[in-house]
């Protein structure tokens, strides 16, 4: 290669370095030059704890997006419950924790689809239930991690659908976290927990064989978002436009197939 042939390439690059660095600059972060991330980190496959390590889908989402913008990524460990509060008292830039988009989140937050999966429900296995579906949960005590949807969702099924049928009541008990309804489940203070399908595949398989999935298929299969604070624009623009990148670089669909999560239909 001539001087300059050389010339050109290094400064090709150098320019397209600067405007990387221009976009990242541009972003509207809370610490400039830093994405900083709120989720729940006790919900695996999703996010979970490897020793001091934080690790799971939406770490790796959220690695992939921050190098796609150029920035770096820290992270935020809140309860479930707070993660929308959290970025509306500028605690974190963005929440990234296998949560539903919702009308009454949109309200609150805007969100960004990025993925699609569904719920499980899950029994014990030297039990005699096995339903199937959520009609099936009529008369049973399930319990369910407080802030998810379908804490609504199955006390509107309960009154519209058990009730108005003659069925008893489906008695919804919330705890904490996911794996708080799991020992609720394994001590049969509950008869049933219905959790996201990745999440419910792994605690089933860390019961050693105490828990199964009953339903054959996705329960209240559901859009899941990455969210943003309202009015942040250039925060969700961004975001958009790396999902987009790492969507068309292959990167992005690989993490979808390693957890078992289907894409956003356009």
């Amino acid at each position: 290669m001539n001087t300059s042939k050389k010339a050109l390439v290094v400064g090709l690059t150098s320019i397209a370095l600067g405007l990387t660095s221009l976009a990242a600059s541009a972003t509207e972060l809370l610490s400039p030059g830093t994405l900083k991330v709120g989720m729940e980190v006790t919900y695996p496959p999703f996010e979970s704890y490897d020793g001091d390590k934080i690790v799971g889908f939406d770490p790796d989402v959220a690695e992939l997006l921050a190098k796609q913008m150029g920035v770096k990524v820290s992270f935020s460990d809140t309860k479930f419950t707070g993660l929308i509060l959290g970025l509306a008292s500028n605690k974190f830039d963005a929440v990234i924790s296998g949560m539903y988009v919702t009308p009454a989140r949109q309200k609150q937050a805007d969100a960004i689809p990025y993925a699609r999966t569904g719920a499980s429900i899950m029994v014990l296995k030297s039990g005699s239930l096995r339903p199937k579906t959520e009609k099936d949960l009529c008369g049973l005590k399930v319990g369910l991690q407080q802030g998810t949807t379908w804490v609504k969702a199955l006390n509107e099924l309960s009154a519209s659908y058990c009730k108005a049928n003659g069925k008893p009541a489906i008695h919804v008990m919330e705890f904490p976290t996911a794996p708080e309804v799991a020992q609720a489940l394994m001590s049969r203070n509950v008869q049933a927990q219905l959790e996201i399908n990745g999440a419910a595949k792994m605690i089933v398989e860390k019961s050693r064989g105490r828990m199964v999935i009953s339903s054959p298929d996705l329960v209240y299969p559901q859009t899941l978002g990455i969210y943003v604070k309202k009015g942040n624009d250039q925060l969700r623009d961004a975001l958009t436009k790396a999902l987009a990148k790492i969507t068309e670089n292959g990167s992005f669909p690989a993490l979808l197939k390693k957890y078992d999560l289907s894409p956003v239909s356009k």
